[in-house]
Order: structure tokens, then C-alpha cells, then sequence
């Protein structure tokens, strides 16, 4: 009581014009917050009251001092929090910020907290710490903003916690668009940078230092002792595009991407660990560019390919413009170790643009480990601009760069930081790393929480769930995130309201009961923003759905969602969507991602429309509707569109996926319908790896697919189809084609098994 009479007191003496040097100053709202911010001298505090700030416009100005800044706090850690339509902007000299919350909303502006006030005043020597930024994101997926952004010069942000950014743009830039923000010397430390979800387009950038604009001026920013953890956003975990840049003893954590010197001069990346734990995708470091030096860095378990590799050296376009690749010159490459990770790339993108080699550049005292034997080296054009010497590996490497490798046995051994380090003849070779790696514990801020907030799927409560007239549909309503509904009964589970899927949930059938779904909406189950399905054991039948055309069982958001989703299909049976045209399986719409679609072991028969309608991301800019789609032995018939249309269109290279992967599936009687307008049983545009094995197909349309970006990865082997049945390839990148069995009728031909030799990978 006291306390708050004490800073009422203050408040009521700064509204009279007098000031009580060095007093803190609690504010309960914005135009309080403003009247002590306009009376500020230096050494003042101004503190927010604990509670919900909402729709808070905040501008924090001033001169402080380095002896006295002025200091914006909150009253309590973690029971403060800006949400609505919140944010930040800080002006001036010696500002120092910290304790701020930002969740459950996003920011009206471009940025969340912002290092300016206008164009033409910026913050310098001024400090941002143990602030969170928790999934405030805009709701509509691509529309951009960032999260923190720096101008000014000598500013720092540390000890902070970014996590679950949705939407388009980048957690945190470095601005150079002005004289004053030039060789700012900023520093970037101690935070945690949480995860991150796959964007499925371009712009999904965690870290950011200037753009192409800029990109050969010096912005002299430090970023060290960080950890990202999970940070997939897209291929550049970070996004070096500026001189002079030092990335020093960070940690990423399975990341899913690289640290890329997209462009810019002369950075300097030493001591970082990058851990893939053999999670797909994940990299380590790309080279592009002039004098950049990589050095005394480990990976372990990455086993990203191409442009997300665990060591990748780029070719250039000769007299590059400024947003295009410049040619790798003078780099030097020394004293990393990378263990079980499975793929150098050398002269990485090297086409009829991207033909300038390196040169130059040297490649010394590097040593790599692998378990079992594989190819590491990935030399895609000349690398005689590469001086190869002193490196080591227990496994032979390319013959282009032999004379630079030592091939001697080693053994692994586990250091005091749990990282594992090569030995020979027992020396262990370790890169010179920080004594103490960025961790959970001592990143971030140590008073909010960073416990993974995506709950896994079966996480909760089992529910038994009678037969009847909307029993499920109120199940669903009552159903908390992770929990099981345990179908109970071999009947009718009927549906007159369409349930809403907002949370993880799985439905499933009790053991030894076949319960059967009937609706009467235009979907059985809509999948809404958070929302995410698992069902097993379950039979769809469309005999009730409306008689009018684009039903579907399953379908996404009709608006953007900004969380992507997981849909898990085994064990079900679908028939009878044939009350009308284009009845289809599942459809989603524009700009909803989801991070993987499976289906084992079900059937389809008797649709009218497609199975999967994955094709709304038509504009060709590099978007997509889903990363992994798995199709395992499952069966489809008598289906008048396409058991599979997916498009990602557009040329930019700053994805992954899609990814298909169909095996021991059977198609027969696909793709007839008059109102397929694709004229084919699978449509592929733009899939970035595929594979179509073991697999039947028989009365059906043509498989279609048109490669386009980068080097997409064909798997096209033991597959039984008609002698009629057309497979058509288009596009201007290499494809290989394995064994395809044809004749007139598919009985009889013995499938192929899993373990025949694929097709050849590009």
C-alpha cells in the first residue's frame, strides 16, 4: 500500500512540473505512461503497473546518459503484458528497456518494437532486455511486419525471448536504410530465439542484418551467444546481408535452414554449433560472396542437401546485381568439424546464371566424420579456385579434392558441453568454442517459460463418445487440446452442425467397433486456426451432405491461418461422395499450410471430385499448401477427379518443399469425371521431391508433373501401369525414371518391394 501511495505521489508531482530525481514513477495506462515520459530526465524510471495493456501505442523518448539512462521497466516480470493491437517505439539516446510481454495480438504497424520514432529519429546506446515476443502475429498469414527492428547506431538487445512468429516477415532486423544507422556496431546477445514454424513461402527469416539495397555497406553488428532453437521458418535461419557482420558462438538448435551470407562482404562466423539431431532439413552454413571467413564451427547430424547443407560454398552470377548471387572470393574455410552430417555442397547452384566459381578461396584443416561410408561431397562445377589442404576424414572423398584430405581412422568421444568429438590415435579435434554454449538455461529471459506450446496429438484425456444425432459435434466442443474421442459403437454417428476443429484432436474408433460418420453441411469437419485431426479406424459416408456441388469431408479455413496443422488419416474408408460434382475428400484454401498430411492404409471409392485438393496457392510466387504428404497403401477408385493436385508454382528458392511420398497404393478407374479440368489422375506442379513407388495403376488418367526451381529429387520406380496410361514430364530440370512395368492389364505383375533399388537421385 505504501508502495503504490509512494508512486502515486510521483505521478501526481510530475503532472505539478516538478521532479523527483531518480524516483521511480509507476504508470497505469498509456496517457500516464506518456505524461512521465515527456518529463523524463536522466536516471528516471518509469514503470508499468502489473495488468493487461491493451491497443498500448507506446513512444519511449529522451536523452539519458551513459551513467544515467532512462529505463522503462515493468512492476512485476511476467505479470505485465501489451497485447491487442500493441507496440513500441524507442527514440533517442541511453534508453533501456526490459520486462515487457507482447502476446495475444499483433502489432497495427510494420514492427513490434521499433529502434525509431520516424524516418529521421532512431534510438542509439540504448539497451533492450529480458523483453518476450510470444506468437504476436498478424492473423492474416502473408501479410509482413517484423518483430524487433534496430536503426540508430550502438544499440543492444539481450537476454530476450522471441518464439512462434506465423506470419510473414522477419523476427528480428538490422535496418540500414539510412547514414545514421550505418556501422551501427549493435549487439545481438544471449537470446532465445524460440520456434518457429515452417512459413511455406519466402520471408520467414529469423535474423536479418540489412537487405540487397545495402548490402555493400558495413553494418559492423555482433550476434553472439544466441540460441535458435527450431527455427524453420525458411531456408536463411539468418540472412547475412551486409559487410562486416560477426557471428560468434550461437547455437542452433534443429534448425531447418542455414546461416546464410546471402550478400555482403567480409563476416566473420566462428564458434557456432549447429545440432541437426538427424532432423530433416536441418543445415549449417552458406558461403556467398566476397572475404568471408568461416572458422572453428561444429555440426553434428545435419542432413539438409543443396542449398541447406551442412557446408555449402555457392557459384555467383558474373557482374551480379545486387540482389543476385556475387561470386565467392578470398573465402577461407578452416578448422570446422562437422560429424555424421551429409552433405558439402561445392559451387551450389551452378547453372546457366550462376556460373562464376569461386576463387581464391581456401579450404584448410577441416575434419569430418561419418558412421557409415557416403558420399559427402556434393561438386556441382569447377573448384579449382579452392585450395584443399590438411583436412581430414575417416571416409574417402571425391577425387577433386584427395590431395587436401588426410583419410585416417577416428573414433568419437564426448566432450564436458555433450557435444562429440572426433579422435585420432587418441587426439581428440575439437574447434575452439565457447566455454559455456547457449542454452535454454542461460538464453533468453529466467522467468518465462519456454516448454514447447504445440501439444502433441493423443496428449489428453480419452472421452467415450456414444452413437447419435450430434454426439460427436458436442464432443468436439467440449474437447481440450490433445484429447482422444473414443468412437464406442458400430452405428450412425450423424452430424446436423459442422463441428469445428480448434485445437489437436483425435478421433478414433473403439477397438473391434466400425462406426460410421454421416453429415449433412457442406464439410463434416472444418479445420480453424489452431485446429489440427487425427482419425483412425473410421468409415465417411456422403449419403446425407447437401445435393449441390463442393462438398468435401475435410477442409481448412476459409481464412488465413497463421498456425499450421497436422492432418493424420489411418485406417478409414470413405464412399459415397457422389450426392453431387466435386465432392472432394479434402480441400484446403489459400494461405493455410500444413506441415504434414498422412494417410495409410484407407480407402476411397466413389468420389466426384478430387482426393486431395491442395492447389490454391496459384499466384506462382513460391507458395504452397503443405510440406510433407505421405500416401502409404492406401486404395482409390472409381474417382472422377484426381486422387492428388498440388501446385507450388513461381521460381524463388527460399523453400523446401513440397514433398510427396506415395508408396504401395492402388489407383483404378481415376480422373474420368468431365469436370476434371487437370485431365489426370495425379497432378504435380512445382513438387520439390517425389517419389512414387510400389504402386498400381490401372483405368486412370495420366501422371503429370512439372519440375521447376532449384533440383527437384524424382523417384519414379516399380510402378505397374497400363499399357495406355501416359506419364508426362515437363519442365527444364534433370528427372530420372525407374522400372515401369506396362501391359494390358496390371493382374498378375508382382509388385515391387522396398527394398529394389530406387530410381536415380538428382
Amino acid at each position: 500500500m505504501l508502495f503504490r501511495l509512494f508512486f502515486t505521489l510521483t505521478s501526481w508531482i510530475i503532472a505539478t512540473g516538478f521532479l523527483l530525481a531518480q524516483a521511480p514513477i509507476l504508470v497505469s495506462d498509456v496517457a500516464a505512461f506518456d505524461a512521465a515520459v515527456a518529463a523524463a530526465q536522466p536516471g528516471t524510471t518509469i514503470v508499468l503497473a502489473n495488468g493487461v495493456w491493451t491497443d498500448a501505442e507506446l513512444l519511449f523518448e529522451g536523452q539519458g546518459t551513459a551513467e544515467a539512462p532512462i529505463t522503462l521497466t515493468v512492476e512485476e516480470k511476467g505479470k505485465v503484458s501489451l497485447e491487442g493491437q500493441s507496440y513500441l517505439r524507442l527514440a533517442g539516446n541511453y534508453l533501456h528497456v526490459e520486462g515487457l510481454v507482447f502476446r495475444n495480438g499483433y502489432t497495427p504497424t510494420n514492427e513490434v518494437i521499433s529502434f525509431r520514432k520516424n524516418k529521421s529519429e532512431f534510438a542509439y546506446n540504448s539497451r533492450l532486455t529480458e523483453c518476450v515476443i510470444d506468437n504476436y502475429s498478424n492473423p492474416e498469414r502473408h501479410e509482413q511486419d517484423s518483430w524487433v527492428a534496430l536503426y540508430g547506431r550502438n544499440n543492444r538487445v539481450d537476454h530476450c525471448h522471441l518464439e512462434g512468429k506465423g506470419n510473414r516477415g522477419v523476427t528480428l532486423i538490422v535496418r540500414l536504410n539510412s547514414d545514421e544507422s550505418l556501422q551501427n556496431n549493435h549487439i545481438i546477445e544471449h537470446n532465445y530465439f524460440g520456434p518457429r514454424q515452417n512459413l511455406g513461402s519466402n520471408g520467414g527469416e529469423t535474423l536479418r542484418i540489412g537487405t540487397s539495397h545495402h548490402s555493400l555497406k558495413n553494418s559492423n553488428t555482433i550476434v553472439r551467444n544466441n540460441l535458435f532453437d527450431r527455427c524453420d521458418g525458411e531456408h536463411e535461419i539468418i540472412s547475412n546481408k551486409s559487410c562486416q557482420n560477426i557471428y560468434r558462438d550461437n547455437v542452433f538448435n534443429e534448425c531447418i535452414g542455414t546461416l546464410t551470407m546471402r550478400h555482403g562482404n567480409e563476416t566473420l562466423v566462428e564458434g557456432n554449433v549447429f545440432l541437426g539431431n538427424r532432423k530433416p532439413n536441418t543445415g549449417g552454413i552458406r558461403v556467398i560472396n566476397g572475404f568471408q571467413t568461416v572458422q572453428n564451427n561444429y555440426g553434428y547430424g545435419l542432413t539438409g542437401y543443396r542449398f541447406r547443407g551442412a557446408l555449402v560454398v555457392m557459384n555467383g552470377v558474373p557482374n551480379s546485381p545486387l540482389n543476385r548471387y556475387f561470386q565467392v572470393e578470398s573465402a577461407i574455410i578452416e578448422n570446422n568439424v562437422f560429424v555424421d552430417s551429409d552433405h558439402v555442397q561445392l559451387c551450389a547452384g551452378s547453372d546457366a546464371e550462376r556460373s562464376a566459381t569461386p576463387i581464391n578461396s581456401t579450404f584448410n584443416n577441416n575434419t569430418f566424420y561419418q558412421s557409415t561410408r557416403r558420399k559427402l561431397f556434393t561438386i556441382y562445377d569447377d573448384i579449382s579456385g579452392i585450395n584443399f589442404a590438411k583436412n581430414r576424414s575417416n571416409q574417402p572423398v571425391n577425387a577433386q579434392v584427395a590431395d587436401g584430405f588426410k583419410i585416417q581412422p577416428m573414433t568419437l568421444t564426448q566432450q564436458a558441453n555433450g557435444l562429440l568429438m572426433p579422435q585420432v590415435k587418441g587426439k581428440t579435434i575439437a574447434p575452439k568454442l565457447p566455454k559455456e554454449l547457449p542454452s535454454k538455461e542461460n538464453t533468453g529471459t529466467n522467468w518465462y517459460s519456454k516448454a514447447d506450446k504445440r501439444i502433441p496429438f493423443n496428449s489428453g484425456k480419452i472421452h467415450l463418445v456414444r452413437a447419435g444425432t450430434n454426439t460427436l459435434y458436442d464432443a468436439i466442443s467440449e474437447s481440450k487440446p490433445g484429447d482422444i474421442l473414443e468412437l464406442t459403437e458400430s452405428a450412425a454417428y450423424e452430424l446436423t452442425k459442422l463441428p469445428l476443429i480448434k485445437h489437436p484432436l483425435s478421433i478414433r474408433a473403439a477397438q473391434g467397433v466400425s462406426p460410421k460418420i454421416y453429415w449433412e453441411k457442406k464439410a463434416a469437419f472444418d479445420i480453424v486456426n489452431g485446429g489440427e485431426l487425427s482419425l483412425q479406424g473410421l468409415t465417411f459416408l456422403g449419403d446425407y451432405a447437401p445435393d449441390g456441388s463442393g462438398n468435401s469431408v475435410i477442409r481448412t479455413s476459409k481464412y488465413s491461418m497463421n498456425k499450421n496443422y497436422s492432418l493424420r488419416i489411418e485406417d478409414c474408408h470413405f464412399d459415397n461422395l457422389d450426392i453431387n460434382h466435386s465432392f472432394d475428400v479434402i480441400r484446403v484454401y489459400k494461405n493455410t499450410f500444413a506441415d504434414e498430411i498422412y494417410i495409410a492404409n484407407s480407402s476411397f471409392n466413389q468420389v466426384t471430385g478430387h482426393v486431395l485438393a491442395l492447389d490454391k496457392e496459384t499466384d506462382d510466387v513460391g507458395i504452397y499448401n503443405v510440406e510433407f504428404l505421405t500416401l502409404h497403401n492406401n486404395r482409390f477408385s472409381n474417382i472422377e477427379g484426381a486422387v492428388l493436385v498440388l501446385h507450388r508454382g513461381g521460381k524463388d528458392e527460399s523453400t523446401f518443399g513440397p514433398f510427396l511420398d506415395m508408396n504401395h497404393c492402388t489407383l483404378t478407374n481415376v480422373g474420368f469425371g468431365k469436370r476434371n479440368k487437370y485431365d489426370a489422375a495425379i497432378k504435380l506442379y512445382g513438387a520439390q521431391d517425389i517419389a512414387i513407388q510400389n504402386s498400381v495403376f490401372q483405368q486412370t488418367k495420366k501422371i503429370s508433373m512439372h519440375l521447376v526451381v532449384g533440383e527437384p529429387i524424382v523417384k519414379v520406380d516399380q510402378l505397374q501401369m497400363e499399357a495406355s496410361i501416359p506419364l508426362e514430364v515437363t519442365g527444364d530440370q534433370k528427372y530420372s525414371i525407374g522400372k515401369i512395368y506396362r501391359s494390358s492389364t496390371t493382374e498378375n505383375l508382382p509388385l515391387g518391394n522396398d527394398n529394389q533399388t530406387l530410381g536415380i537421385q538428382f
